[in-house]
């Protein structure tokens, strides 16, 4: 049997194919995460830290594209804090940036999973994840609610950098 070495009688042995190069991440990609107390003053600094990030990395967003991030940054945390502070005396937020797109995630500790329900348009509240649900699919994005380890919940939004790109079904794991 030959081992591929040295060439036979009908020529040299193929060569393997060359491993592909993998391309050196965008200068803007990473995974940034932070905690803030479930109070109200957490909403605005989640919001700031959002957008700071995505201003410092320069992340390739449009206007529009930062501005349905912030809502749902906004939704998301003001929802951990009037639902879950209880039992979560922090929230997470984490930033995760790929090439094609940008997901926003936040933990806490509640086991509650909440649905996106249709409220009375009489209610002046309600309509948070629904709203997320909107944004996220009006951006051709993907959202979801997963349960931690620990018992708590992550809810988070991925949406395309790009207009009408889409969004990879294989993200990481939020927390990952």
């Amino acid at each position: 049997m030959d081992d591929g070495a040295r060439g036979g009688p009908a020529g040299p042995a193929p060569r393997p194919p060359a491993p592909a190069v993998a391309e050196a991440p965008a200068p803007y990609e990473g995974v940034w995460r932070f905690t803030a107390a479930a109070e109200d003053a957490a909403v605005p600094q989640a919001r700031h830290a959002v957008r700071d990030l995505l201003r410092r990395q320069n992340v390739p967003a449009s206007g529009e594209l930062v501005h349905g991030l912030l809502v749902i940054v906004s939704e998301l945390v003001t929802n951990a804090v009037r639902h879950a502070a209880l039992l979560s005396p922090t929230v997470g937020v984490e930033v995760a940036v790929g090439a094609a797109w940008v997901r926003v995630a936040v933990e806490d500790s509640h086991p509650y999973r909440p649905t996106a329900l249709v409220a009375d348009h009489a209610q002046t509240g309600g309509r948070g994840l629904l709203l997320v649900r909107e944004i996220t699919a009006e951006a051709g994005g993907v959202c979801d609610v997963e349960h931690t380890a620990a018992g708590g919940k992550i809810i988070w939004a991925a949406l395309p950098l790009a207009p009408g790109a889409g969004v990879s079904p294989v993200l990481p794991a939020p927390g990952a």
